[in-house]
């Protein structure tokens, strides 16, 4: 095990790496360098192990496709996950549609979801949203900032400061509020939809002290943080995503409806039973575009199936 001022100073070094690399993506249009990263990802991704688990956890949740459709949503897979790295230095340069300032944009949405979307704005509600690592899934809190949804976003900030501090600057002014995680998160993400404010957050990544629920017919465990607020602060659920388009560098936006939760006999909110919904819609668009989710996450644990 490395020293602890030999980490520190690797810490600091990849941090410096870490940013520099950010700064020279930002210099080169992401439409002309997400193609590149894409092919370098497809490449390389099959090389790594990552791409076994992926393999197996593909195969055990779509056992009807061929190996060689397995394969071909694993390409996609890596391209997809090239190209959000050639993303993320320019996400405070995607341009949202707006209907009272047209031109060429990045994200679109359609009319029933731009009126979901307004209704969510300005009913004066509070509200809970969720996503999942589908296409590029930080894009949704900067379409909830361009068109001015108070919204908080609840992030893992990675361990290394530099980096963190590089990840947070690239955010800042174009994904609105930011939260870390931390011991009294799930107490401040309370207090702001007390407030009247909106909260989102991932959903579909294993959680060790999660509830159990079912993903692809296989037991898993999620983290019931947004249906245990939900139940706390009497509040709409909604799923939000983002769909990558053909060509690879534009990107559809969609807004379900209020996810209803489950309640019990006595009237109260189920945290189980409500993150078996809500998985079931992340489940939903995982099937639709399998080749945008990430699949490199291990997200069934041995002790959880059946």
């Amino acid at each position: 095990m490395a020293s602890r001022p030999l980490k520190t100073f690797l810490d600091a070094l990849l941090g410096r790496l870490t940013v520099a690399m950010l700064k020279l993506l930002r210099l080169v249009d992401r439409r002309r360098i997400a193609p590149g990263a894409a092919w370098v990802m497809r490449k390389v991704g099959p090389l790594l192990k990552e791409h076994k688990l992926a393999r197996a956890q593909l195969t055990a949740a779509l056992p009807d496709k061929s190996p060689a459709e397995i394969e071909r949503i694993l390409a996609g897979v890596w391209d997809n996950l090239g190209r959000v790295g050639a993303e993320f230095a320019h996400m405070d340069r995607f341009r949202v549609d707006d209907p009272d300032n047209p031109g060429p944009v990045d994200i679109v949405y359609t009319p029933e979801v731009l009126e979901r979307f307004h209704r969510l704005r300005t009913d004066g509600k509070p509200a809970l949203i969720f996503t999942a690592h589908l296409a590029n899934w930080e894009l949704p809190a900067v379409v909830a900032a361009a068109h001015g949804l108070d919204a908080i976003s609840v992030y893992r900030r990675p361990n290394i400061a530099a980096v963190a501090d590089a990840v947070v600057a690239i955010r800042a002014g174009s994904m609105g509020t930011l939260m870390a995680t931390a011991m009294d998160t799930p107490v401040k993400l309370a207090d702001a939809l007390a407030q009247g404010r909106h909260v989102g957050m991932l959903v579909d990544q294993y959680s060790v002290r999660g509830v159990e629920v079912t993903f692809f017919g296989q037991r898993t465990r999620a983290n019931p943080l947004i249906a245990r607020l939900a139940r706390h602060i009497d509040c709409p659920i909604h799923g939000v995503r983002m769909i990558r388009l053909p060509g690879g560098n534009r990107f559809q936006a969609d807004l379900t409806e209020a996810v209803p939760p489950v309640r019990d006999a006595d009237g109260a909110l189920d945290v189980q039973a409500t993150m078996q919904a809500i998985t079931s819609v992340v489940e939903s668009w995982v099937r639709e575009y399998p080749e945008q989710w990430l699949w490199l996450h291990r997200r069934w644990r041995p002790d959880d199936r059946r």
